[in-house]
C-alpha cells in the first residue's frame, strides 16, 4: 500500500458519538462494510467510487455522499488523481433530539434515500462540522449549533422538514433568551443555559430562535461578543483583556473571529480608529 494513503480520525471533545475522518487515498480500497452511524462525506479532490443501496456510484469533487446506519458499502479512488475526502460519523442517538425538535415523528427510523445527495446546504454544514471537530479551540456551543444545522440539512434532504410558527408567548421567551446572552457574554455560555433561560428544550429552542431571528443562538452569541469587543477595543484596551472580557478562549481566537467580521485584526482596527481625527464639535 502506498505511503500517500492517509487516514486521520478526530473525535469531538464536546459531543458524544460524533467524529470526522480526514482521508487521502491512492491505491487503497475498502472491503464491503457498514457503520452504526450516519456517514456523511464530502469529496474534496479526485473521485470516490463505491457500491451502496444496490447501485454503483461515482462521486466527483464537491459532491456529497451519505450512508444510513447499516448501509453496506465499499469504496476506492476512481480516476488518476488521488482521492481526498472528509467523512463525518454521527451516531443516531446523537441527533435523536434534534430530529424530534425538527418535527420527525420517528427519529430513530429516519432514513435518507439516495447515496449521492444533491444538497448544497448539507455539503456546507458537513464542511463546517468537520472544520470545528478538527479545531481544538472550537467551543461546545459552536459544535452543538453546527450539529443542529447539520441535522436540519439531513431532515431537509429526507423531505421531512416541518416548519414551525412562533406564538407571541414564544417570542417573549426568545427575547428573554437574548437578554440572558447579553448579560453573560463574558462566560462560556452553553446552549442548555440559554434554552433554560427561555424555558425550552435545547433543540426546540435552537429551531425557534433561528426561525424568529434568522440566526442561530451561537451566531447571535458570537455576533454580540464581536460587537462588544469592537467597542472595548476603541477604548484602547489590550486585545488579550478584550478576549477575556467577551468570552473568547484567547487573543488568537478573538483575532480569527474579528478578522472574519471586519477584514482586519483587532490591533489593526485599534490603530485605524485611534488615527482618525475626532469628530467636529457643533
Amino acid at each position: 500500500m502506498d505511503s500517500s494513503n492517509r487516514f486521520q480520525f478526530v473525535n469531538s471533545t464536546h459531543l458524544n458519538g460524533v467524529s470526522v475522518l480526514d482521508a487521502n487515498m491512492r491505491d487503497f480500497a475498502y472491503d464491503k462494510h457498514a457503520h452504526e452511524e450516519f456517514s456523511i462525506g464530502v469529496t474534496l479532490q479526485g473521485r470516490q467510487d463505491f457500491f451502496c443501496q444496490g447501485a454503483f456510484h461515482r462521486n466527483p469533487a464537491g459532491s456529497v455522499l451519505l450512508f444510513n446506519p447499516e448501509d453496506v458499502h465499499d469504496g476506492c479512488s476512481g480516476g488518476l488523481q488521488d482521492l481526498e475526502y472528509l467523512m463525518l460519523y454521527v451516531h443516531p442517538e446523537s441527533v435523536e433530539s434534534q430530529f424530534r425538535a425538527l418535527g420527525v415523528k420517528q427519529p430513530n427510523a429516519l432514513r435518507i434515500e439516495g447515496c449521492r445527495i444533491d444538497n448544497v446546504d448539507l455539503r456546507n454544514q458537513a464542511l463546517i462540522m468537520a472544520s470545528l471537530l478538527k479545531d481544538p479551540q472550537s467551543s461546545r456551543i459552536e459544535q452543538e449549533s453546527a450539529l443542529f444545522q447539520l441535522s436540519h440539512a439531513m431532515v431537509s434532504s429526507a423531505g421531512l422538514l416541518d416548519e414551525m410558527e412562533t406564538s407571541s408567548r414564544k417570542e417573549s421567551l426568545l427575547l428573554r433568551a437574548k437578554d440572558y446572552i447579553q448579560a453573560n457574554l463574558h462566560k462560556d455560555i452553553a446552549i442548555d443555559d440559554i434554552a433554560n433561560a427561555a424555558s425550552m428544550s435545547k433543540f426546540h429552542f435552537i429551531r425557534l430562535f433561528r426561525a424568529q431571528f434568522g440566526i442561530t443562538p451561537h451566531q447571535y452569541v458570537l455576533n454580540c461578543r464581536i460587537n462588544g469587543a469592537r467597542k472595548a477595543l476603541e477604548t484602547g484596551l489590550p486585545s488579550s483583556d478584550v478576549a477575556q472580557a467577551f468570552g473568547f478562549s484567547d487573543s488568537s481566537h478573538l483575532n480569527r473571529r474579528f478578522k472574519r467580521a471586519y477584514g482586519m485584526t483587532p490591533k489593526q482596527y485599534q490603530l485605524q480608529i485611534r488615527a482618525l481625527p475626532p469628530p467636529a464639535s457643533s
